[in-house]
Parts: structure tokens; sequence; C-alpha cells
């Protein structure tokens, strides 16, 4: 008699034991959908902050480096965005190219290791920031490039394009451009635009992005240009 209690004691602890593992496990499930399901509203944007290291990219007028430029409106860029409710994702934070030192190709490995964090983080777009030159000093204004074959990267590039002309105060507008020969256009999996802030070839534009509040306005113009882009994607979801 006493063996038979204990054994149904054991099977009644067995039974406790199951429901509460399958209540917790319940509950795992759960938060790990909300979970899963805040990511997927919570909107990733990769913002790239093009050459960086021993790559220095554009020098212009007064030996001015593109390098320092697109990091210091990148990083006012992922402020603005994070600030609109947005996950940002940068490509760099420092002056620091994305290679190995003393491998033998270094821009090649770069672009390669960007256009590998756009596939790892699978972005809703991502943006590529970059400084322009021209032979002729005279030539000026930010111009936004998508690949040709996108038409949601065109999209993204018109709307970003347009912002920038308007509060940028751009006296001679350009036009956002399509362009197949770019590798990081080409490769790069999703939407994805290049946008050339300026021509540092320009003096008095060069002058400009050189400073933080110019800096800032860059910054905020294309902000805005995401945000409109991707209120017009949402409203035809």
């Amino acid at each position: 008699m006493k063996k038979h209690f204990i054994e149904l004691g054991m099977a009644v602890l067995m039974l406790l034991c199951f429901y509460i593992l399958s209540r917790e496990a319940a509950i795992t499930s759960g938060k790990l959908v909300n979970a899963s399901k805040d990511m997927s509203e919570n909107k990733v944007i990769l913002v790239d902050a093009g050459h960086g290291g021993v790559d220095s990219g554009m020098v212009g007028v007064d030996g001015l480096k593109e390098k320092g430029i697109n990091l210091k409106i990148a990083q006012k860029l992922k402020s603005v965005l994070t600030k609109k409710g947005f996950t940002v994702v940068m490509t760099r934070e420092e002056d620091k190219g994305l290679y190995e030192e003393n491998t033998q190709n270094m821009k090649a490995q770069d672009l390669q290791n960007r256009i590998a964090l756009i596939r790892e983080y699978a972005p809703v777009l991502s943006v590529s920031i970059h400084q322009n030159s021209y032979s002729d000093p005279q030539v000026r204004g930010p111009q936004v490039f998508f690949y040709e074959d996108s038409e949601e990267g065109k999209k993204l590039a018109l709307a970003i394009q347009e912002k920038m002309n308007q509060e940028l105060n751009v006296s001679r507008p350009r036009v956002a451009k399509g362009n197949k020969t770019y590798y990081l256009l080409k490769r790069s999996e999703g939407v994805i635009n290049i946008v050339e802030c300026g021509f540092l070839t320009n003096q008095e534009e060069a002058e400009l992005l050189k400073q933080e509040d110019y800096q800032q306005k860059v910054a905020q113009s294309i902000a805005d240009g995401i945000n409109e882009y991707l209120q017009i994607m949402n409203e035809k979801n």
C-alpha cells in the first residue's frame, strides 16, 4: 500500500512538473513571437560612410578629404534617423576601412564587406554617403544615384534628391541618376542609393561641407527623403 502511494505521488509530481514546463515554454514561445514581430516592425536602415582608412576617397580643394566628410554626415544621419524611430546599422563609425591589413586588393575587399553587411542585416533600404568631384570647379550640387534596373531604388533616389534640392537651397538643382556600373549599386541586395552630397572640387561647396551646421542640414534632408519614400511605400501596402 505504501509503495502504491509513493508511485501515485511520483506520478502527480511528474504531471505537475510537466504542466509547469509546458506553461513556461508557452510563455517563452509567446515572447519569441512578440520579439520577432517587433523586429519586423522596426525598420532597419543601413548607412554606409564611403571610403575610410588608407582610402581617403576624393581629395578636394585645400586637401579636403572625402572620407572624413562622409563619416561626419553619416553619423549625423544616424542620429536623425534614430530619433525618427529607425534602427540604424553603420558600416563604419571611425576612420577605418572594411579590409584586412596587408590584403592585396583593399578596395575590392572593402566593397565586398560593405555588400556583405547589407546582405547580413537585410535593411529596408541602404544609403551610401559620398562626395563628388569634377574637372570644372564651377560644377556643384548634390546628386543621388540608383541602380538603373531598380524601380524602388529610383523611387528612393527621387525622394532624397527632391528633399536635398529643396532643403539645401540648391540654385541649380540636379536630378537623380540611374547607373549600371557602380559596383556597390550593382552587387548590393535590396534598395540602395549612393548619395553624392556635393562637389569637393567647388570652392564654395567644399567650404560648406566642412561646416557642422551644413552637414546637419545635409543629413536632415537625406533623412526626410528616406521618410517620405517609406511613407509612400506604407500607404501602398
